[in-house]
């Protein structure tokens, strides 16, 4: 088989992310499925999910716009807490400062759910929003990153170590998914070239 080229085709190892059997409050559905957006910053969507390495699971956690599909915040860990979700939603922030009045839409695990994220969400005037009980189509966009990001990218390699994921995996995002991978949605653009063209526009008019 290697002599010819031939691979056997294996399964792919899988880890549940979301945990929705918990007691914190679970916000109402605000997105409702309307994922065409018409100016940045006005809704963003998060998720997790996980990459196979030699030493074991690391999570990936996103933050994304969904005005330009672009990944706005990301973090990377080992362990799926909720500072993991955290560190993706400071990064966000950071990055784009957004007025009070922001959409936030996610799943309705413990994380998302959490007193502390809950609390950072209403510190900068964010509005939670989250998606129904097991209804990952309430989060399409997100749900699409994730399959495209593998498709592309993660199930071509093995990686030895998380900082061997971790690297790649950023220079996916930063390198290849934000600046360069069209979208059909935005018209064959990529997400930065999106948002320069949409900005350039409204500068023109």
């Amino acid at each position: 088989m290697r002599n010819n080229g031939i691979r056997a085709k294996t399964t792919r190892k899988f880890k549940v992310t979301t945990d929705s059997k918990h007691t914190q409050p679970v916000a109402e559905n605000l997105l409702r499925r309307e994922f065409e957006v018409k100016q940045p910053n006005a809704v963003w969507t998060s998720d997790i999910s996980f990459v196979w390495t030699r030493e074991g699971w690391m999570y990936l956690a996103v933050v994304l716009d969904l005005f330009s599909r672009r990944i706005v915040g990301w973090a990377m860990d080992k362990r799926m807490k909720r500072q993991l979700i955290i560190n993706a939603l400071v990064m966000a922030i950071g990055r784009r400062r957004p007025s009070p009045g922001l959409l936030h839409h996610s799943d309705r695990g413990s994380q998302y759910a959490s007193n502390d994220y809950q609390k950072l969400l209403k510190k900068h005037g964010i509005i939670p929003s989250m998606s129904r009980k097991g209804d990952c189509w309430d989060n399409a966009p997100t749900e699409s990153f994730f399959s495209t990001l593998k498709r592309e990218r993660v199930y071509h390699k093995t990686y030895r170590t998380r900082l061997e994921a971790r690297t790649d995996i950023f220079n996916y995002i930063e390198c290849w998914y934000n600046p360069h991978r069209i979208h059909s949605t935005l018209g064959y653009l990529s997400p930065a070239q999106f948002e320069n063209q949409t900005i350039n526009k409204r500068k023109a008019a």
